[in-house]
C-alpha cells in the first residue's frame, strides 16, 4: 500500500511537473511569433513604399491632366465671355478663322455668261418680215408710178403739137426720161433686196452681218430692213 501511495504521489509530481512546463513553451513561442512578425514587418513596410512610389508618378500625371482640363476649359469660358462683350460692344461677334473659312467656302458662285445671241427670234424675224412688206408694196407702187411717168414722158415727146406750145428746149424731153429711167432702175433694185431678205427671213438668217457673223441692230434694220452689213462692219469697208 505504501508502494502504491508513493507511486501516486511520483505521478502527481510529473502531472504538475509537465503542466509548469507548458506555460515556458507558450512564452516561447509567442516570443518566436513576436520575433518572426519584426522580421517580416520590414519587407512588408518595403512593399508598401514601393507601391506608393511606382503610384506616384501615375497620381501626378493625373493631376496634371486635370491642371491642363481646367486651364483649358477656364481659357474656353474667358474667350466665350470676350466674345459676349465683343458682341455687346459691337453687336457682331468678333471674325475668327473658323468664320473667315466658313465664309470663304460659301461665298457666292459667279454668274455664268450669258450666251451671245446668234440669230432673231421668230416673233422678231415676224416684226421684220411685217416691216419688210409694208416697203416692199410702197416699193412697188413708186415703181408703177416711175413707169407711168416714163411712158408719159415718151408719148410727149412724140406729139410736135405739144413741143410748140410747151416751149421746152430741145433735149429736155430726153433728160428727163433719163432721170425717171434711173429712178426706176433704183427703185427695182431696192425691192430685189428687199424680197431677198424676205428670203432670208424664211431662212432665219435675216439680221446676221455676212462679215463678222455677228446681228445686226435692231435700228439700222428699221431703217435699212435690207441691210446685210453691220454699222462697224460698213465702216471698216469703207475705211479699207
Amino acid at each position: 500500500m505504501a508502494v502504491k501511495k508513493k507511486k501516486g504521489a511520483m505521478q502527481k509530481k510529473e502531472a504538475s511537473n509537465a503542466q509548469s512546463r507548458k506555460p515556458k513553451g507558450g512564452v516561447k513561442a509567442h516570443s518566436a511569433t513576436k520575433a518572426a512578425a519584426k522580421k517580416t514587418a520590414p519587407g512588408k513596410t518595403t512593399a508598401k513604399k514601393t507601391a506608393a512610389q511606382k503610384a506616384a508618378p501615375k497620381n501626378k500625371k493625373a493631376a496634371q491632366k486635370k491642371t491642363t482640363a481646367s486651364a483649358s476649359s477656364a481659357q474656353k469660358s474667358k474667350t466665350k465671355a470676350q466674345a459676349t462683350a465683343g458682341k455687346k460692344k459691337t453687336g457682331k461677334a468678333p471674325k475668327t478663322i473658323a468664320s473667315s473659312k466658313a465664309q470663304a467656302t460659301t461665298r457666292t458662285p459667279k454668274k455664268e455668261e450669258t450666251p451671245v445671241k446668234t440669230r432673231y427670234s421668230d416673233a422678231e424675224l415676224e416684226e421684220f418680215k411685217s416691216l419688210i412688206m409694208e416697203k416692199l408694196e410702197a416699193a412697188r407702187k413708186e415703181l408703177k408710178y416711175l413707169h407711168e411717168q416714163i411712158n408719159r414722158t415718151a408719148e410727149l415727146g412724140g406729139d410736135d403739137s405739144d413741143t410748140k406750145f410747151t416751149g421746152l428746149e430741145d433735149g429736155t424731153g430726153t433728160s428727163e426720161k433719163e432721170y425717171l429711167s434711173q429712178m426706176a432702175s433704183r427703185q427695182i433694185q431696192y425691192i430685189d433686196h428687199l424680197e431677198k431678205a424676205l428670203v432670208r427671213i424664211a431662212n432665219k438668217t435675216y439680221g446676221i452681218c455676212r462679215e463678222t457673223g455677228k446681228l445686226i441692230s435692231k435700228e439700222r434694220l428699221r431703217a435699212v430692213p435690207h441691210a446685210t452689213l453691220s454699222i462697224e462692219a460698213k465702216k471698216a469697208k469703207g475705211a479699207s
